[in-house]
């Protein structure tokens, strides 16, 4: 018996909505969008009409569980919506791919994974540049050890966001945006990290806001990551015009990285170092020779989500992947709060497991004081593209 497409529901009409319409647009044989959700019904009406969508808008989730009849559903909302839009959808039998952050703590993760679990749904977290051609590349060679074993990694998630970015209403407070530069723009950064070495026995970090008066939160902040036999260090900013991102990972053998600049050296018979232009060589090749991707960001990982559902393939990015990340990003808020290092993992009896005691620690560097409801455009903008 022929499958049928799988009908989808967006909840949230913001700037990343229109990815994923896009990305679903991309396989109309597998699934067809039926009802888009926003407290603004025109802008939802908006969206549908831009994207010549035959979807029922509505202003609630209640709304369209009552109203509308679809399979899954994307979460395009604000971060301290995630979860329960998230748990009502699993327990109304909706399978559910939610956009970064996962949640705005680790019991809320925990909940919406317990909800996938006991409603028998796959519960996804979208982690687009895993579905990259470099950072596939990359993680292989780690993996293989190609290039020995990674002794150091420099991470730098550097981003620019003008002042005003923070007058739209949720964003720049601890209790709907749960964060700063950390949970809004490191959490690609910090999931590729987890991805590629796993999980750090230590964190120690420092944040600050020094160019966003509209926010309570950290726009810049640094991390040091310690593991059993390496350590890395993480950069995250909301200041540095460019947005030169990278990630270094220092070898036994060569230097590997995001975007592609490996180098290998040799040692003189004093230590220093010279270029070893044979093993470099050698590095280019096994780099050159992993496969390219045919379809990368939003739409790979949505066609692995849709095929999940199908039960043709195996989803490659669950609740658990997606926690990992929130427990970095609680941790560094820990050790940053309060001014010292902090072991993994956090336990459910720590503050910062929980949104309501997280938040009665974390400084408020600025008072929000702007706030509107819609900016005039949703064009999303970079100056690079991660791992480009």
């Amino acid at each position: 018996m022929e499958k049928q497409p799988l009908k989808i529901a967006i909840m949230g009409a913001g700037a990343i909505a229109a990815t994923h319409i896009q990305a679903y647009q991309q396989f109309p044989d597998l699934c067809q969008i039926t009802a888009i959700c926003d407290l603004f019904v025109d802008k939802a009406q908006k969206l549908a009409d831009e994207h010549k969508l035959a979807a029922n808008v509505y202003q609630t989730l209640d709304e369209a569980l009552s109203q509308a009849d679809f399979d899954a559903v994307s979460i395009c909302l604000p971060p301290d919506a995630h979860c329960e839009t998230a748990v009502t959808s699993l327990n109304a039998g909706k399978h559910v791919l939610c956009e970064k952050p996962m949640a705005a703590s680790l019991e809320e993760c925990d909940r919406m994974i317990s909800a996938a679990q006991a409603n028998g749904k796959l519960l996804s977290i979208v982690c687009q540049n895993r579905f990259k051609t470099p950072m596939q590349k990359v993680k292989a060679l780690i993996d293989q050890q190609t290039a020995g074993r990674v002794l150091f990694a420099a991470v730098n998630s550097l981003w620019w966001r003008g002042a005003n970015y923070y007058d739209i209403w949720w964003r720049g407070t601890w209790e709907k945006e749960c964060g700063g530069s950390m949970t809004s723009h490191a959490v690609h950064h910090l999931d590729l990290l987890q991805w590629m070495l796993g999980m750090p026995k230590r964190i120690t970090s420092v944040i600050a806001n020094v160019g966003h008066d509209n926010s309570e939160c950290e726009d810049v902040g640094m991390a040091i990551l310690e593991y059993d036999d390496k350590i890395a260090q993480l950069t995250a900013s909301l200041v540095s015009h460019g947005e030169a991102q990278d990630m270094t990972f220092q070898c036994e053998k060569g230097r590997l990285s995001i975007p592609w600049d490996p180098a290998v050296n040799k040692a003189l018979g004093n230590g220093f170092p010279e270029a070893d232009q044979q093993a470099l060589e050698s590095l280019q090749e096994a780099y050159a020779n992993l496969a390219e991707l045919s379809l990368e960001n939003h739409p790979a990982q949505i066609l692995n989500f849709l095929r999940a559902i199908q039960g043709e393939e195996t989803l490659l990015i669950d609740g658990n992947a997606g926690r990992n990340t929130i427990e970095l990003i609680m941790a560094i808020y820990r050790s940053a709060a309060l001014r010292q290092p902090v072991m993994l993992p956090l336990t459910p009896d720590d503050p910062f497991y929980r949104k309501p005691s997280m938040n009665a620690i974390m400084p408020r560097f600025h008072e929000k004081t702007r706030s509107v409801d819609n900016f005039s455009t949703s064009k999303i903008t970079f100056s690079r593209d991660v791992g480009k």
